[in-house]
């Protein structure tokens, strides 16, 4: 595949660099259809992305909806099939400057001032329309092979608020058909997964814009579902020797001022209210209350390690853009804990939060997994505190300890906390791409902020190390994650419903009910379905919708054995028990986490 550079000259495109060109051509044919269709459109920026291109477009008072892709596509295949050359020159700034406002590219005219004096503008070519454009470009439009747009949004200019939102048009572009059907294939298996789909089918969780956007509520199915998580995580943290406290959703932004967090993290927190002369903030995250709670009674050497522990409710102004479901939201729950620590103690807890992180991804059957050690910019003087002493030996305490415990890592710069190094452990979902699910922080900062103490051995005071951990991170995400792993499939111990009782006629209604508070007694989570449908209908249901793990189905012959028929998810098998017998199997499911 040939390409054309931005000065001029033609040569083979470099392997590793085809997609980024294609889809970047593509954003330039994208705007040329555009521009066809809708005269008056100005455009602003158009890159390639990881997986194709967009171009953010002000289209006046025109209004796009996703109607409008098949014909904005339709043009786009006009153009290529014209097989249009790429032609590319450069123009002295003034004459750069007169071109774009010539052509009522006012966004252009404002992209040139922000370049530096000395910068070589140019200009890509293909038939009718004109970019600014650093390339590389394909040579003609026809080698662009596979493409597709897939979706509007919204995008600020310059990505500022402050500034007149432009409509963002998106699309994909592969080498050739295959990549692209490859791709459409996977889509469709995000869908497929996709937790919010998922969530509304099976009534587990709902949004509702009157009450905001950002704030799912769970419904009774789901709500089960997070107290399954809520307990397992509990139960673990208190075996170790975890304290579990409960602390309110707000602080006054001296709180957070003494943090450091209304410095470095205001703009992702909800505005503050004043009342009766305080000003007050819904919390972005617990740690300065945990702080305030350690700071609340002497400690001695001997007390520590002090592990507090957490199912916080926090709120974070995301913008409205990035919000997914329960993956990302604006209200969360965080599985957080804060464990003061003498420096002695760092490696041995730190190996403590790894063990049970990774034992909590065996329970839940997590493979596909990697670690990461989180490290400051040191080259960002506003995003982390500044005190290169510290970071210096928090950064070298966390790797060495990392190390020691033979735990695998690779390291990346600038996804620190503010306050101190972390260790991340992203997860592969079955579809999209990575994030964080579990983390351990190691903080020497905010310790400090709080003036935190404890008495040593030798009768001086010291200031604990605190580690900052979350295993599932929070109970939101983590369940969005299940839910796309398992597509809304739970085992028996999750299982919002385990058991679906499903009388074949009116006939074995009475039994049905006998046999479903028997297992309602025995602490099953088990439905009743006394609907008037016929029994095929009751049994796909249940598989298909509700997803239960077991289907009981009472006709005559169960009744006149005192027995039940169930009904395996898992393998389509029939088993005969009595209802103690099944009840057994139950727990065992459960104390398996099978």
């Amino acid at each position: 595949m040939k390409i054309i550079y931005n000065d001029g000259h033609v040569a083979e495109c470099p392997e590793e660099e085809e997609l980024e060109v294609l889809r970047h051509s593509a954003a330039h044919i994208m705007a040329q259809a555009v521009k066809r269709l809708y005269p008056d459109a100005h455009f602003a920026y158009g890159p390639a992305t990881e997986k194709g291109f967009h171009y953010d477009i002000d289209l006046g008072d025109v209004k796009l909806t996703d109607e409008d892709l098949p014909a904005i596509e339709k043009e786009m295949q006009k153009i290529v099939k014209e097989n249009l050359p790429f032609k590319v020159y450069p123009l002295p700034r003034e004459e750069a400057v007169q071109l774009m406002k010539d052509r009522g590219e006012i966004y252009k005219v404002e992209h040139i001032a922000d370049l530096p004096e000395d910068a070589v503008i140019t200009f890509y070519q293909q038939g009718d329309y004109i970019d600014m454009c650093v390339g590389p470009h394909l040579t003609y439009t026809k080698a662009l092979k596979a493409f597709k747009l897939t979706a509007l949004s919204g995008a600020y200019w310059k990505n500022d608020q402050k500034n007149k939102m432009l409509t963002r048009l998106n699309g994909v572009a592969f080498r050739n058909a295959e990549e692209l059907a490859a791709y459409e294939k996977e889509v469709e298996e995000a869908k497929a997964r996709d937790h919010r789909r998922i969530g509304k089918d099976m009534a587990l969780f709902m949004q509702d814009d009157l009450v905001g956007k950002g704030l799912p509520m769970f419904l009774p199915k789901g709500y089960i579902l997070w107290q399954q998580l809520e307990n397992y995580i509990r139960e673990k943290e208190r075996d170790l020797g975890y304290e579990h406290v409960l602390t309110p959703c707000i602080g006054t932004v001296d709180l957070y001022k003494t943090s450091g967090h209304w410095e470095h993290y205001k703009d992702n927190m909800f505005p503050a209210m004043e009342v009766e002369g305080e000003t007050f903030v819904l919390r972005p995250m617990n740690c300065p209350h945990h702080m305030r709670i350690y700071a609340n009674s002497l400690h001695s050497y001997r007390d520590l390690p002090i592990r507090i522990g957490e199912i916080a409710h926090d709120f974070r102004f995301e913008a409205s853009g990035t919000l997914k479901g329960i993956e990302r939201g604006r209200h969360f729950c965080q599985n957080d804990a804060h464990l003061f620590v003498t420096p002695e103690q760092i490696k041995d807890e730190v190996s403590n939060v790894c063990d049970l992180i990774f034992e909590t991804y065996r329970d839940f059957h997590i493979t596909n997994y990697r670690c990461v050690l989180s490290l400051r910019d040191p080259e960002d003087k506003v995003k982390y505190h500044q005190d290169d002493a510290m970071w210096e030996t928090a950064e070298n305490a966390l790797r060495e300890v990392l190390t020691e415990l033979g735990i695998q890592f690779t390291e990346e710069i600038g996804e620190a906390a503010f306050y101190g190094p972390k260790l991340d452990v992203n997860v592969k979902p079955a579809v999209g791409a990575e994030y964080t699910l579990s983390t351990c922080q190691l903080d020497f900062c905010l310790p400090a902020k709080f003036n935190l103490k404890y008495v040593d051995r030798d009768g001086t005071e010291k200031t604990p190390v605190v580690l900052h951990r979350a295993i599932l991170g929070s109970l939101d995400r983590f369940m969005a994650y299940i839910i796309e792993e398992t597509k809304g499939v739970f085992p028996t111990w999750l299982a919002p419903v385990q058991v679906k009782v499903l009388p074949v006629s009116d006939k074995s209604m009475d039994y049905a009910e006998k046999v479903y508070r028997q297992l309602k007694r025995e602490g099953i989570r088990a439905e009743l379905d006394d609907r008037n449908e016929k029994i095929g209908y009751k049994i796909r249901y249940a598989r298909q919708v509700d997803k239960v793990p077991y289907m009981i189905i009472l006709g005559e012959k169960e009744i006149a054995e005192n027995n039940i028929s169930v009904r395996d998810r898992a393998t389509d098998q029939t088993s005969v028990f009595t209802v103690e017998e099944f009840a057994a199997k139950i727990r065992q499911d459960v104390d398996e986490k099978k």
